[in-house]
């Protein structure tokens, strides 16, 4: 189904492996790049497949909980892996991964914002 553009723009954030909003297929391109965000199991369950919006929310939530998550490496690294035994510039390095990791998983937070708020507008426009 092709959707005249309303108030979608594509923002600086808006991933390039999803097509543009009201382009052929672009919901397609989106639950797609959205699945890959996701633990494989939930991009098969029929509800998100039928409602991409649903995929588009869980995304959210995973992209969250993965950014807490590095955040608390990044943050307990420092007083953690000398523990382990690791050499210092293994420390440094790894304290430089996790700041990166955090950088870019906001990036694809704000991505996964975008989606979703086409996908919802394009909800309400069918």
């Amino acid at each position: 189904m092709i959707m005249p553009l309303t108030s979608t723009r594509i923002s600086p954030d808006w991933p390039c492996q999803v097509k543009t909003p009201g382009s052929y297929d672009w919901e397609r391109s989106a639950a797609k790049w959205l699945r890959e965000l996701v633990p494989s199991r939930y991009g098969g369950y029929p509800v998100f497949i039928r409602h991409p919006v649903l995929l588009a929310r869980h995304a959210q939530i995973q992209v969250q909980q993965e950014i807490r998550v590095a955040r608390t490496a990044l943050q307990t690294a420092r007083a953690d892996l000398p523990g382990l035994g690791l050499h210092e510039g293994v420390i440094e390095h790894t304290i430089k991964l996790y700041a990166a990791e955090v950088m870019q998983l906001q990036h694809i937070a704000r991505s996964v914002r975008a989606v979703t708020q086409a996908l919802m507008e394009a909800n309400r426009h069918p």
